[in-house]
C-alpha cells in the first residue's frame, strides 16, 4: 500500500494517510484508491504499532472519529475482544508473534458495549519472516448479515411448521388406512384417501414455493415467454372459484380493449393471478373486481405494457403495513397461509421487468395492480 502525505495526530505528531486519487487518476491506479471510498473499514498499524489509516467506514462502525483513532497504538484505537471476553491484540500480538504468520482469518469480535464486527488482518513485511511492517485490519458490520441469517432461520421454522401438519395428517391416515382397511365402509375410506390427497398437494405447494424464493434471492428464476391471453387466464381462475362454490356475481371481470399481445411466461402469469385472487377472495368481502388494460410499458426502451389491477371490498389493508405487504412472512390476517405468496408474486413480476404495487380500492379494500412489459421477441418487432 503507498501510504504518502501528512496529518497531524493529537499528540502532535505527523502522521501519514493514503491520499485520495488525483482528478487526473480517478480510477486511483496510480496512487491506490482513498480508504474512504472503501465500504468496509479499514484500519492500517506502522511499524511501531500507531495508527496512519482510519476510513470513513472504521469510523462509522466503530463510532470512534478517525481524528481521534490516529496516532494511537492500534490496541487503543481498536480495543477489539474475542466472544470470551479476551483481548485480541494480546492473543494475536501480530508484532511479537510467530514470524512466519501472515494474517488473521475473518471471526467474530466485540467492540467496547458489546457490539459485533467481522474483522481480519494481515501482516504486511518487508521480506519473509522479518518484522512486521503494516497491520492492515479490515471490519464489517453483521448487522447485514444477521438479518440474512434470521430470515433463513424464520424461512425454515415457517415451512417446517406448515409442513409438519399436513405429513402428520398423511401419516395417521395412512397408518389406519393400512392397520385396519376392512373395518371401514367405501365412503370412509374415500373420505381419508380425499384427505390424504388433498394434504399432498399442500405439501407439494410448500415445497413449491421454497424452490420459487431460493430462485428469486439467487436470481435464477426462468422466465419462459410466450403469447398469454391474460383475460382468458383470469376467466380460468374464476371459473374454477364459481365451480368451487363462490358465487358467480362475486367476480366482476373487466378488459379494456385492444390490448397489446403479451409475452410472458404462462405458468407464472397463472401463479400470480391465482395468489392475488385467492388472497382477494380469502381475505377480501364483497365483490372481487378485475381490471386488465394496456399501460405504458415500465420497461424502457418499450411503449407499452399490460396492467391487471385486482380489488376487492373488504377492510383493506393498515396504512402501516403497505410497505411490508411483499415481504417474506407478511399475513394480512389469521386465515393461515405462510405469507410467502405475494413475496414470491413480486419476484415473478419483477423477474418479467414488470412491476407491481398495493393500494386502498375505491370500495375500501386492498387493490393490487401488476403491470408486465409486452416483450415482444426481436425478430417480430
Amino acid at each position: 500500500m503507498s501510504v504518502v502525505g501528512t496529518s497531524t495526530a493529537p499528540d502532535g505528531r505527523d502522521v501519514r494517510r493514503t491520499p485520495a486519487p488525483r482528478p487526473d487518476d480517478p480510477t486511483g491506479a496510480g496512487l491506490g484508491v482513498d480508504p474512504d471510498q472503501l465500504p468496509d473499514g479499514l484500519v492500517v498499524a506502522d511499524e511501531h504499532g500507531r495508527v496512519i489509516c482510519f476510513n470513513s467506514a472504521a469510523a462509522r462502525i466503530t463510532a470512534v472519529p478517525a481524528a481521534d483513532a490516529l496516532g494511537e497504538p492500534l490496541e487503543k484505537a481498536l480495543p477489539l475482544e474475542d466472544l470470551e471476553g479476551r483481548r485480541w491484540w494480546q492473543l494475536t500480538d501480530p508484532y511479537g508473534g510467530l514470524a512466519i504468520r501472515v494474517r488473521q482469518p475473518e471471526r467474530n469480535l466485540l467492540l467496547p458495549g458489546g457490539r459485533e464486527v467481522l474483522a481480519s488482518a494481515r501482516y504486511v513485511r518487508a521480506e519473509p519472516l522479518g518484522p512486521v511492517r503494516r497491520v492492515v485490519v479490515t471490519l464489517r458490520d453483521t448487522e447485514a448479515r444477521r438479518r440474512t441469517e434470521r430470515s433463513h432461520a424464520e424461512l425454515i421454522a415457517t415451512v417446517a411448521h406448515e409442513l409438519r401438519s399436513p405429513l402428520t395428517s398423511v401419516k395417521g391416515f395412512t397408518a389406519t388406512l393400512l392397520a385396519k382397511w376392512e373395518r371401514f365402509t367405501d365412503d370412509q375410506k374415500r373420505l381419508m384417501l380425499e384427505t390424504v390427497d388433498a394434504d399432498a398437494d399442500r405439501v407439494t405447494r410448500l415445497i413449491a414455493e421454497l424452490l420459487d424464493i431460493s430462485r428469486i434471492d439467487s436470481g435464477r428464476l426462468e422466465v419462459r415467454r410466450q403469447p398469454v391471453d391474460i383475460g382468458a387466464a383470469v376467466g380460468r381462475h374464476i371459473q374454477a372459484y364459481v365451480a368451487a362454490g363462490q358465487p358467480a356475481d362475486r367476480f366482476l371481470l373487466r378488459i379494456e380493449q385492444p390490448l397489446p399481445v403479451l409475452w410472458a411466461d404462462p405458468d407464472k402469469v397463472d401463479q400470480v393471478l391465482s395468489n392475488l385472487l385467492e388472497n382477494a377472495v380469502r381475505h377480501g368481502e364483497g365483490t372481487v373486481t378485475i381490471g386488465i388494460t394496456p399501460s405504458a410499458s415500465p420497461r424502457e426502451g418499450e411503449e407499452t405494457g399490460t396492467s391487471v389491477t385486482v380489488s376487492d371490498e373488504g377492510p383493506g389493508i393498515p396504512e402501516e403495513s403497505m410497505n411490508r405487504v411483499f415481504t417474506r412472512f407478511w399475513r394480512g390476517s389469521k386465515r393461515g397461509g405462510t405469507g410467502l405468496g405475494l413475496y414470491i408474486v413480486k419476484g415473478i413480476v419483477e423477474a418479467h421487468g414488470g412491476t407491481i404495487m398495493v393500494g386502498r380500492a375505491a370500495g375500501g379494500g386492498a387493490e393490487f395492480r401488476f403491470t408486465l412489459p409486452v416483450s415482444v421477441p426481436a425478430f417480430m418487432a
